[in-house]
């Protein structure tokens, strides 16, 4: 008997049969066993008959395995591998061979501990070695057994209960295994094939979607480095060249003809092509370039990072290669490299940028260590800080910082800027204790009582820059009574010092300044008041000696507030109350001794202002220029227009008012548009919603009453042209109020607002000082103008000139006048015909002429137009040259340069047309960037006022006649890439593009311009404009019933707008810019949705809690919310004119 009886015919040991090969005989000679006997055999299987007849009298059991046979096994592989459900725990029977059936429980695939040591000591064992050993009773081999049939059962008496509980079998006890590849060892690959249905790599491919570029593996091949690129035949890319060379093929052989060549006409490439396939070792080729691909893709990133880690290891001190090597990281982590992280939700990404941050915070710390003195690094490290510390520690380090550097006054605006902003330490309190806190620190430092610290640089400038952000901050938070008092104070200390304590340092100052202040007598701006220098002799000398008595006409007491309509809800009659009592009630509250009163009788304690809110804040300004600075800031805060615009480091902290698109400018004049300067920011007591705008110009009667005594208090402590600029900013404040009587169409306030205006003109102009001063009859004949009294003006405007002598076209005065005058005689013309006998080439010829100037009369001689161009050109063309001198004054070198250009231009439209004009403009700005760029910056001011009259001409010619938009478009679009802060420049700008139908030119010019300024007013207009657009978008689509045709699709202005809005709020300067939130809340809310609008709301109050009018705009926009908002500003400490509980007792009345 063999022992594999399959081989039975395989060679026995010694035998060699005579037809069989002796390869054949070494293949078998592994199935010969020569310890195998027939004699063991045989009585192994007499013995296991007994124990047979024993096992057939059992019943068989119920948890059963059937043992396959043959023709089962020969099924299961022709039907393809389901999915079994198991829910019992089986042990299958394996067979040893294709003859002999064996089971063997040691054999059994377990990998539980437990059981396969339970079913080993019970398991079937056999020995063949020990030939005279038993075999237990409970083994036997199933080919010893008589009469076995196709199905041979089992009992498993140990059942696994883990089958009920997990319903499978454990997955450790089930085969696997892992496919290599789609085909079968074996197989005629071109005639013989396998289908496998359930190929894993077939479902992948079927499911697999065409990639986009936007996707990790499209951003991954875009952001990856060039590969170099050879010629197949060139050995290696050691010999560098210009050219890449092409390889060619040996075109002497002819072409084989064969079926897609059959006239032989085509190279072997064509052919090839033809044929479906590449070129030769194109696959070769392939594979390189992927390979060259691979190794290549982060080549870029990783020399980057070497390049930094050698410089920051040569030069440890370099500062701004550690800020470069900090921001590299973004970088380093936005595409697809090396060091980013794979594709994954949202709380990978989170823990990206958690990376991203921990990276540069180890960066940072190890700059620190190499450079511990470095305060910007220190500020880069805290800034950080923020993301993963609690408010109180990151304060905690910003007090450290600020005690180790107490003389940095950046280093104080920042940590003021991060106090104002945390929503959940802020306190206005604190925020102003903290002020006075910086600025006696700053003192100190800048008398030298704090050896320590010495005084940087700039100091004092950056003292009056905190000092005036102090004063802002308190406006917009509500307390503008402690605003006003700080700025009268500070101009008492400044203007009227007494000589004998100028010597003193700060404090000793302040000591002498505080009896003043607590003395009750009149201060700047009050009736009566002469000044703390003029109350410190008097004090000397024992006291005052009269005391002025009350005006009878003053006796009109302020009614109290009566609600208008109390059927309206509470929460518009609690805005009305509010804003009316911020608009009259921004001056501080003192008690009138001639009435009588004391401290008690004030309704308003917190109308009242105590030195102790202020005498920290006091500091010395010596500079005359910054003392000038300081007045016209104090008139700007009132709503004086007087051109001083706030610095760049708190300007858009200061930021709240909606007037910065300039809604509602006064457009019937393009060439001569007298417009507000329009900051953005809101003048004191002024507080309305976004969607009203401004209302007025102007204050109260108290408040105008304070303006004038401000004025005549002032102007006799100056002379020359700081006296000429006060008497024009006072005449433009009365004017602005005449244009905004003309904007609300309102002729009755328009009339006795002119008799004020005309009359405060005629009494400015009577003073001795002023009867030759041009500029103040320029601005008298405007407003004879503007209130329709033209033949007046004109006389007005001729009797200046007249004034002007002989000096004509050199006089600054007399180009400004000449020129203001021409374009208001221009834009009476309409067009340019019968413009050479017009009055206005008559005026422009005139200036030109030496002798006097004479009235219009008559037509003006081709000659005298001739002389006049030729004049201009000469004169411009010295000026120009000239205007390099150094020791000329700049501001009015610049003032003289634009009225000169100015009246050329407007001769050359007049006479020649608008091609002339727009040649002057472009020849003077490009000498001016000439001179900007080689250092100068005498006419950077005049640079930007050319190309606004350049506009304002283009936009007169366009209103008059046809002409294109490009050549306007192309002027705003290269002025605003030097000066992308200018305002006007930006309200011109959309105004043009708004008539424009494709806004792509627009949308790449706003995206490049905010990609290279840290400016927030590109970010304004870009949203400003796409505001409009979608403004025409809705009109078009929207009918008188207010539906809304669908036609014409919305192209999804509404996402744009909305990812303009997040993109600005993440700068540095739009997060804590309370007009930016105001408006993209009001758009939210314009959109409809309030949830949405609710937590965007609190988003705002997380980077600006100091704004009281985010509080109000959230209360006109959740009425629902009225007392949960008044709570808030209680608890922030905001100012509440109008406590609900008075409203209801004025409601009840």
């Amino acid at each position: 008997m063999a022992l594999f009886p399959a081989f039975a015919g395989a060679a026995k040991p010694g035998e060699t049969p005579a037809n069989e090969s002796e390869g054949s005989k070494r293949e078998l000679s592994w199935l010969i066993n020569s310890s195998f006997r027939d004699e063991d055999a045989l009585r192994l299987h007499q013995h296991s008959l007994e124990v047979t007849d024993l096992a057939s009298e059992k019943p068989p059991p119920q948890s059963q395995l059937e043992l396959s046979g043959e023709s089962e096994a020969s099924e299961g592989f022709q039907k393809p591998p389901k999915k079994r459900k198991k829910k019992r725990r089986h042990k299958k029977v394996k067979k040893r061979s294709r003859g002999d059936h064996s089971v063997s429980d040691s054999e059994s695939d377990t990998e539980d501990g437990d059981d396969g040591g339970n079913e080993g000591k019970g398991g079937v064992e056999l020995n063949l070695g020990d030939k005279t050993s038993d075999v237990s009773s409970h083994s036997i081999w199933l080919d010893d057994i008589q009469g076995l049939t196709s199905e041979v059962f089992r009992t498993d008496k140990k059942p696994d209960p883990a089958n009920w509980q997990y319903k499978s079998l454990y997955r450790g006890n089930i085969a696997r295994y892992k496919r290599r590849g789609d085909f079968c060892l074996g197989l005629d690959q071109k005639r013989q094939h396998i289908i496998w249905e359930n190929s894993a790599a077939e479902k992948k491919r079927s499911h697999r979607r065409p990639q986009r570029y936007f996707t990790k593996d499209g951003l991954k091949f875009l952001s990856m480095d060039g590969f170099p690129v050879r010629s197949k035949s060139q050995g290696s890319p050691s010999c560098s060249s210009s050219w890449i060379p092409v390889s060619q093929l040996d075109t002497n052989d002819d072409p084989a003809t064969n079926s897609v060549n059959p006239l032989g006409i085509y190279d072997p490439l064509t052919t090839l092509w033809l044929q479906g396939k590449g070129p030769p070792g194109h696959d070769t080729l392939k594979q390189e370039e992927q390979q060259v691909i691979c190794e290549n893709e982060n080549s870029g990133l990783m020399s980057k990072v070497e390049e930094y880690n050698k410089k920051v290891r040569e030069n440890p001190t370099d500062v701004k290669t550690w800020m470069d090597f900090v921001s590299f990281q973004d970088e380093l982590m936005r595409g697809p490299s090396c060091y980013s992280i794979n594709e994954g939700e949202q709380e990978k990404r989170k823990k990206s940028f958690r990376l991203v941050l921990e990276k540069k915070l180890a960066i940072l710390e190890k700059a620190i260590e190499s450079n511990p003195n470095n305060v910007d690094l220190k500020l880069a490290r805290l800034k950080l800080c923020t993301e993963f510390w609690e408010p109180s520690a990151v304060i905690k380090e910003w007090q450290k910082l600020v005690f180790l550097h107490p003389n940095n006054p950046a280093l104080w605006q920042k940590y003021l800027l991060f106090c104002q902003s945390q929503f959940s330490t802020f306190v206005v309190a604190k925020v102003h204790a903290l002020y006075g806190k910086c600025l006696s620190t700053l003192s100190a430092v800048q008398d030298g009582s704090m050896v320590s610290h010495p005084a940087l640089p700039g100091t004092e400038e950056a003292m009056l820059a905190i000092y005036l952000q102090q004063c802002h901050f308190l406006r917009q938070a509500g307390h503008t009574e402690k605003a006003v008092s700080l700025f009268q104070a500070l101009m008492d200390f400044t203007f009227f010092k007494p000589d004998n304590v100028k010597e003193l340092p700060t404090r000793g100052q302040v000591e002498f300044f505080e009896p003043f202040w607590d003395s009750g007598e009149p201060r700047i701006g009050e009736k009566g008041a002469k000044g703390w220098k003029a109350w410190m002799h008097q004090q000397e000398k024992g006291g005052w000696i009269a005391i002025n008595p009350p005006d009878e006409e003053e006796e009109d007491v302020e009614e109290e507030e009566k609600i208008k309509d109390k059927s309206l809800p509470k929460w518009q009659n609690w805005l009305h109350v509010e804003r009316s009592r911020e608009g009259r009630h921004w001056l501080p509250w003192r008690p009138d001794k001639t009435k009588k009163q004391t401290e008690e009788d004030c309704e308003d304690p917190e109308r009242q202002v105590l030195f102790d809110d202020l005498g920290p804040s006091l500091i010395k300004i010596p500079n005359p220029d910054l003392q000038f600075q300081l007045l016209c800031s104090f008139l700007q805060f009132l709503g004086v227009p007087c051109g001083c615009q706030l610095l760049p480091s708190f300007l858009y902290i200061a930021m709240d008012e909606n007037n910065i698109f300039g809604h509602g400018q006064h457009k019937q004049s393009p060439l001569t548009s007298f417009d507000l300067p329009l900051s953005g920011v809101s003048s004191v007591g002024q507080m309305d919603s976004v969607t009203q705008g401004r209302k007025r110009v102007g204050h109260s009667k108290e408040g105008e009453e304070f303006i004038q005594n401000f004025f005549h208090m002032m102007l006799p402590l100056f002379s020359g042209e700081e006296k000429s600029k006060l008497y024009i900013y006072w005449l433009q404040y009365e004017i602005a109020k005449v244009i905004q009587c003309l904007k609300t169409g309102n002729k009755k306030k328009l009339k006795s607002q002119g008799k004020k205006s005309k009359k405060l003109a005629k009494n400015l102009l009577k003073a001795q000082e002023n009867r030759n001063n041009l500029s103040l009859w320029q601005l008298y004949a405007y407003l004879e103008w503007l209130l329709g009294n033209m033949e007046d003006a004109r006389k007005v405007f001729d009797m200046a000139l007249s004034m002007a002598g002989t000096t004509g076209i050199h006089n600054p005065q007399c180009c400004a006048i000449s020129l203001l005058y021409a374009e208001l005689e221009a834009e009476l013309l309409g067009s340019l015909e019968g413009a050479l006998e017009s009055r206005a080439a008559h005026i422009l010829t005139r200036l030109t002429e030496k002798g006097p100037y004479t009235t219009y009369s008559q037509q003006i001689l081709s000659v005298s137009i001739l002389k006049a161009r030729r004049t201009y050109e000469h004169v411009l063309q010295d000026y120009l040259n000239k205007n390099s001198d150094p020791d000329q004054e700049q501001t009015s070198a610049s003032r003289h340069l634009i009225s000169l250009v100015g009246c050329y231009t407007l001769f050359q439209y007049i006479t020649l047309g608008i091609d002339s004009a727009v040649l002057i403009y472009r020849q003077v700005c490009e000498k001016l960037k000439g001179e900007k760029l080689g250092g100068s910056q005498t006419f950077t001011t005049a640079l930007e006022a050319l190309t606004l009259m350049h506009a304002s001409l283009l936009r007169y010619h366009m209103k008059t006649s046809v002409y294109p938009l490009s050549p306007l478009r192309e002027a705003l679009l290269e002025a605003l890439k030097m000066y992308p802060r200018n305002q006007s420049l930006w309200r011109a700008y959309i105004q043009v593009q708004s008539k424009s139908h494709n806004a792509s030119q627009a949308r790449r010019f706003f995206d490049g311009v905010t990609r290279t300024t840290k400016s927030l007013e590109p970010w304004l207009f870009a949203i400003q404009a796409e505001l409009m657009r979608k403004k025409l978008v809705e009109s078009v689509q929207r009918v008188a019933t207010g539906d809304v045709y669908a036609t014409i699709p919305e192209t999804g202005l509404t996402n744009r707008i909305k990812a303009l809005f997040e993109r600005a709020i993440e700068t540095e300067n739009g997060a804590h810019c309370p007009l930016l939130w105001r408006l993209y809340i009001y758009f939210m809310i314009s959109l409809g949705d309030k949830e949405k609008s609710k937590g965007l709301f609190y988003r705002a109050l997380q980077n600006c809690p100091w704004a009281k009018v985010l509080y109000m705009d959230a209360i006109e926009y959740f009425p629902d919310m009225l007392q949960e908002i008044l709570d808030l500003m209680t608890e922030k400490e905001l100012r509440v004119r109008v406590p609900i509980e008075e409203l209801e007792l004025l409601l009840e009345d």
